[in-house]
C-alpha cells in the first residue's frame, strides 16, 4: 500500500519510535533492502545536506538516486505537478521533493502511485525535525519532558518541530519577533496533537524567557531561500534574537545547541556557540542520513 511522508502530523508516536529503532538498526547494519530500487530527487531549491544524505542513503541501502534539479524538471512550468507525479511513478520507486510550495508536495502525493517524501517546503521540514528529535533522544536517552527552546524565525523548521514535539511528548518554548511568529494553523494542529501526549508548548517573543532552563537551544537562519528581498528588514526585526554565549547561560549548564544548517555565523548564532563544547550540530547533521535511511527503508522496501 502506498504511503507518503509529507508531514510529521501524519505520523503516530508509535510510528516515530519505530522509525528511530530502524535508524538505530541501520546505523549498525550494511544490509541492502532497497537493492534495485530508484529514488527521484525533485528539487526546486539547491541543497547540500538533503541531497547528499538521500543519495548516500539510497546507495548504502543498495538502491540508486536520480537528481532532478530546478533547471531540469521545472516543476509546474514545463509540466503540471500531477503529470510529473504520474510520469515519475512509471519510472522510479519513490520521490523526494524539495519545493517552495507545500501544496506542490501534497499534489505530488495525491497523484503519484509511489511514496512521496517531503524534503522541505515553505510550510514544513519533517525530515529535519525527525532527525533533530532522534539526536535529542541520542543525547538524553529520552524525549519526554526534554525542554527545547527555539529562538528566531517562525519558519518551516519550527513548524515541524512543533508537530514533532507534540507527537513525542517533549516541551518546546519558542521566541520569535511578532511579525515572524509560526503559522496559526500549524499552532492549532500542534495544540490538538499535544493533548494526547502531554507536551507543553509556549510561544512568545522574549528569547531569555524561552531559553531559561532549556535542555536544547535551537535556531535557524533569519532569511531563508526565496526571502532574499527581505534580508535588511529581517536583520532589523531579529536584532536581539542572536544565540550567543550570554543567551546560552540562561539555559541549563548541561544544555546543547542545535542548528539545522547552513548557518550564518555572526548573525543568528555566534562562532563561539556554533563551535563550542555545547554544540551538537555535526551529530545533528549526520543523523539526517540515518533517519532518512529509516524512512526510505520503511516506505520503499518490499516489506513496506
Amino acid at each position: 500500500m502506498k504511503r507518503d511522508f509529507v508531514s510529521l502530523k501524519d505520523l503516530s508516536p508509535i510510528q516515530v519510535e519505530r522509525l528511530f529503532e530502524e535508524a538505530d538498526r541501520l546505523k549498525k547494519s550494511r544490509g541492502t533492502p532497497l537493492k534495485g530500487k530508484t529514488l527521484a530527487l525533485v528539487f526546486q531549491k539547491p541543497s547540500m545536506r538533503t541531497r547528499v544524505s538521500f543519495e548516500v542513503g539510497m546507495l548504502q541501502l543498495g538502491g540508486a538516486a536520480i537528481y532532478l534539479g530546478p533547471e531540469g524538471i521545472q516543476l509546474g512550468i514545463r509540466e503540471t505537478v500531477p503529470d510529473i507525479a504520474q510520469g515519475l511513478s512509471r519510472y522510479v520507486d519513490g520521490i523526494v521533493a524539495r519545493t517552495f510550495s507545500h501544496e506542490d508536495i501534497e499534489t505530488l502525493g495525491r497523484y503519484a502511485s509511489i511514496p512521496v517524501i517531503n524534503g522541505l517546503s515553505d510550510r514544513e521540514h519533517p525530515c529535519q525535525a525527525l532527525a533533530d528529535l532522534y539526536t535529542i533522544r541520542q543525547i538524553f536517552g529520552r524525549l519526554k519532558k526534554v525542554k527545547i527552546a527555539y529562538v528566531g524565525d517562525g519558519n518551516n523548521v519550527l513548524h515541524s518541530l512543533l508537530h514533532g514535539v507534540a507527537l513525542v511528548g517533549a516541551d518546546l518554548s519558542a521566541a520569535t519577533p511578532k511579525r515572524y511568529a509560526p503559522n496559526g494553523e500549524v499552532v492549532k494542529e500542534t495544540n490538538r496533537m499535544r493533548r494526547k501526549t502531554g507536551a507543553r508548548i509556549s510561544l512568545g517573543h522574549d528569547p531569555k524567557q524561552a531559553v531559561r532552563g532549556a535542555d536544547i537551544v535551537y535556531t535557524d537562519v533569519w532569511t531563508s531561500m526565496g526571502q532574499e528581498g527581505e534580508k535588511n528588514a529581517r536583520r532589523k526585526a531579529f536584532r536581539g534574537y542572536q544565540v550567543n554565549e550570554a543567551l546560552m547561560k540562561q539555559a541549563k549548564s548541561s544544555a546543547f545547541f542545535m542548528h539545522c544548517l547552513p548557518a550564518h555565523r555572526g548573525e543568528e548564532v555566534t562562532e563561539g556557540v556554533l563551535e563550542g563544547r555545547q554544540s551538537a550540530i555535526w551529530d545533528q547533521a549526520e543523523n539526517r542520513l540515518h533517519v532518512q535511511k529509516a524512512i526510505l527503508a520503511t516506505l520503499l522496501s518490499s516489506r513496506a
